[in-house]
């Protein structure tokens, strides 16, 4: 990929955007991981306001994996897949407790054993949690990133590995929240704000259609 681009991009985030977090709430790895289940094709604000009885109900794995699956359910029934999302708590709690020691790996492909957890979930636990050089990909980086011209891949394994690629290892786990925080809130999916973007300049997406 085009190395100036990657380095403009870059310096950009690092002067507007120093520091860039999760918006997920969370105290602790088994929290996050919760968190970040739950937040599948839902907002953050949404399993923001789910999580605190969750969690007060479920404050260790333990505790989650003495439950079942109709308990957790009417703890998060207003989020999207509640059934799925109940039985995915309910198994990575069990599998946390029995296979992990209760303790959250920070290796992906282990993290990626756990019910519920994919590449993705996997990734933004490892590098939220234990800063892995790692980049989770989900609809906002994956948006952004092509438009930007970061990554002209057609998948999200595609566009992982051009932004690993393209940022250096230590940025990698802020570059994901750099890019996840862009895509929400300017990059959007139907009505970017690229009259007001300061990566316009160098955006591929505003210069080939030039247009707001």
């Amino acid at each position: 990929m085009n190395a100036k681009k990657y380095q403009q991009v870059i310096a950009w985030f690092e002067t507007n955007m120093p520091v860039a977090k999760s918006e997920l709430d969370y105290k602790n790895p088994y929290q996050l991981l919760c968190a970040v289940i739950l937040s599948a094709q839902a907002t953050d604000k949404r399993v923001n306001m789910i999580t605190p009885e969750l969690f007060e109900r479920f404050p260790t794995p333990e505790d989650m994996a003495a439950s079942n699956e109709e308990e957790i359910y009417q703890i998060i029934r207003s989020i999207t897949y509640p059934n799925s999302k109940a039985r995915h708590l309910l198994g990575m709690s069990r599998m946390l407790v029995s296979d992990f020691g209760s303790v959250v790996p920070d290796d992906i492909d282990e993290l990626q054993k756990l019910p519920g957890v994919g590449r993705k979930t996997a990734n933004v636990v490892a590098s939220v949690v234990y800063n892995k050089p790692v980049i989770a990909v989900d609809t906002h980086v994956f948006r952004t990133a092509r438009r930007l011209g970061l990554s002209s891949g057609n998948t999200v394994l595609e566009v992982e590995k051009d932004l690993t690629a393209g940022f250096p290892e230590y940025l990698r786990a802020k570059a994901h929240h750099w890019l996840i925080l862009h895509g929400r809130y300017v990059c959007t999916a139907r009505k970017q704000k690229c009259e007001s973007c300061g990566l316009a300049p160098f955006c591929d997406h505003f210069n080939q259609n030039n247009q707001f």
